[in-house]
């Protein structure tokens, strides 16, 4: 129904709020699938396990994709593995938060 690059333009509106990126461009979503009836899958990590938003980030997550058309379902797989390092964010995004 979407693909991965679909859902994660629709996640890219979610900023995280301590950095002021977006969860994309950070790295912070390693994977987001959509099935033939609606029903999507998304794998993500945080910057750091202690992060005191994570619930309302992960919803966040889970809101951006259901505005989307014809959305049933969205799961949020939140792992731990690979650990998140700057190395995984864009560019811009490395070379401003090494300042």
């Amino acid at each position: 129904m979407y693909s991965k690059e679909e859902l994660f333009l629709a996640i890219s509106n979610v900023i995280d709020p301590e950095v002021g990126f977006n969860l994309v461009e950070m790295g912070l979503i390693y994977d987001a699938s959509c099935d033939d009836e609606g029903n999507v899958h998304v794998t993500m990590t945080l910057s750091t396990k202690a992060c005191p938003m994570h619930q309302l980030i992960q919803q966040w997550v889970k809101e951006a994709v259901q505005k989307m058309a014809n959305i049933k379902e969205v799961e949020i797989e939140l792992v731990w593995e690979p650990e998140w390092n700057v190395t995984m964010a864009d560019e811009h995004v490395k070379k401003a938060l090494s300042r």
